[in-house]
């Protein structure tokens, strides 16, 4: 790793991206931003089966995915959200916790 640089584990992102999705299949409710955040972990999951993902492509797409976790969702979902370890297990990934 170089300094200052925080390398992603692909695997663990993929793995963390699957959960979510299958998380976000149960929410019957939230309209758009529900719809933002499948559309969000569809598009990295996406990112993450190329042959090489790129770590900066990665890590806009979980800065993305962050951004819609904790600044959006909890006011649509609720609780519900704010239990999903999802924005502290990102942001750990970012370096950001």
């Amino acid at each position: 790793m170089t300094a200052g640089k925080q390398d992603i584990d692909l695997k663990e992102v993929a793995r963390l991206v699957a959960a979510l999705q299958r998380d976000l299949a149960k929410v019957s409710r939230g309209g758009g931003d529900i719809q933002r955040l499948k559309d969000e972990a569809e598009s990295l999951g996406k990112l993450l089966e190329t042959a090489a993902p790129g770590h900066g492509q990665v890590k806009d797409a979980l800065h993305r995915l962050h951004s819609v976790l904790e600044h959006g969702m909890q006011a649509v979902v609720g609780e519900a959200v704010r239990d999903w370890p999802y924005v502290a297990e990102i942001g750990r990934m970012l370096g950001m916790r």
